[in-house]
């Protein structure tokens, strides 16, 4: 892990900004912000590997300012903290953008765990995306550029979220195989530990609502029952 990997911590709360800075600055460069119209102004200016996002925040909260970041076209995963343990607010932080979600009180190693995990990923993933020869992958309307990382249907671009894109990508360099939620959880998020397999469904579904033409019948991401999720590699 690469000591110049910067992580943004938002959090209120003193002490926990504090612990959470202690574990993680022997190994990143470690910023910190209190609310959410801070951490907007903040991720402009350092542009964060990862952000830790507490969702009751100050002026704007988490959610909101996780959305407005994902308009900007931020794409460093964010992990979510809250105190919220019900599987609705996991949904929907997930839905805003999110790429993970840690309840409250924690195990600030479990944390750090996760942090590795996820800038450990998105590398790994970023490594893999250049080596197209073109650098465009076409399957039917379809398009997915891996060295600009984006996305069209019918020449027209469509926005994803950094983890929507990672699993689409997973997908597609692995045509036909066939994939169980939990190897799709441990493949693409890396934490299966502490994971809640539902994240993968919330993604797929998000997914399917964004490069399918009917997500009720998904011509590419498709569901073989019993047994998990593969891409059709599509051609026509």
């Amino acid at each position: 892990m690469l000591a110049s990997e910067r992580v943004l911590i938002v959090e209120d709360d003193k002490e926990i900004q504090q612990l959470l800075k202690l574990y993680l600055d022997n190994e990143f460069a470690v910023y910190t912000a209190e609310d959410g119209e801070e951490v907007l102004r903040c991720v402009e200016e350092i542009e964060p590997d990862l952000i830790l996002l507490d969702i009751l925040l100050p002026k704007l909260n988490g959610i909101d300012a996780c959305k407005k970041l994902r308009l900007k076209g931020k794409t460093a995963p964010v992990i979510f903290l809250s105190c919220k343990r019900e599987n609705e607010d996991k949904i929907i932080g997930l839905d805003a953008g999110g790429d993970d979600y840690i309840t409250k009180p924690f195990d600030p190693g479990e944390v750090v765990a996760r942090v590795k995990a996820h800038l450990r990923r998105a590398k790994m993933n970023q490594g893999s995306f250049g080596e197209s020869s073109d650098g465009v992958k076409t399957f039917g309307s379809l398009k997915i550029n891996v060295n600009s990382y984006t996305v069209s249907i019918n020449n027209k671009p469509v926005s994803l979220y950094a983890k929507e894109m990672q699993l689409l990508l997973f997908f597609v360099n692995r045509p036909g195989q066939v994939f169980s939620t939990e190897q799709l959880y441990d493949q693409v998020w890396g934490t299966d530990r502490y994971g809640d397999m539902k994240t993968v469904m919330v993604h797929i579904s998000n997914l399917r609502k964004k490069i399918e033409e009917n997500p009720a019948v998904p011509l590419y991401i498709q569901t073989i029952r019993g047994f998990g999720y593969k891409f059709n590699p599509v051609t026509i």
